[in-house]
């Protein structure tokens, strides 16, 4: 995935889009911070470590337009919005909420006399089976909604 990011910032370079390589390099930047928070021997992540980071970027993206949208600056918010986009071509498909809503079910089911007390045990599991699938906003919504039925 490295490598991905790597030539597809060489290629917006070349093509002049400047949204996109400055996107690039900035992911380029926090995958680099991230290595060397970690500690790793050749200063590089994994892809799944290098998920982990993108989704936090989407995110971080996501915060900023909901943000500007409440300052009332729709402009900002959609250059942000076109930024999480890029951001998004790089991380996999987001499962859909009736997906989620299974997979939390059986984690439920798993519980005996399942209580709010179980919810963290329950988003855990969940999240440890869906990776960056999912956001995890959207799961802990979805394990309150199971667990107060």
């Amino acid at each position: 995935m490295q490598e991905k990011l790597d030539s597809d910032l060489k290629t917006a370079m070349l093509a002049g889009d400047k949204v996109r390589t400055e996107v690039l390099k900035g992911l380029k930047n926090a995958l680099q911070y991230e290595a060397v928070a970690q500690n790793t021997a050749d200063r590089r992540l994994n892809d799944e470590q290098i998920q982990k980071v993108l989704a936090r970027e989407a995110k971080k993206r996501q915060e900023a337009v909901d943000i500007y949208r409440q300052g009332g600056s729709a402009e900002r918010a959609q250059a942000e919005l076109a930024e999480k986009k890029i951001i998004e071509e790089y991380l996999p498909e987001q499962m859909g909420e009736a997906a989620i809503a299974d997979l939390v079910k059986e984690e439920i089911a798993k519980i005996d006399n399942p209580s709010m007390a179980n919810m963290g045990q329950i988003i855990g599991a969940v999240k440890s089976k869906l990776g960056v699938g999912a956001d995890g906003a959207t799961i802990a919504r979805i394990v309150k909604e199971g667990l107060n039925k």
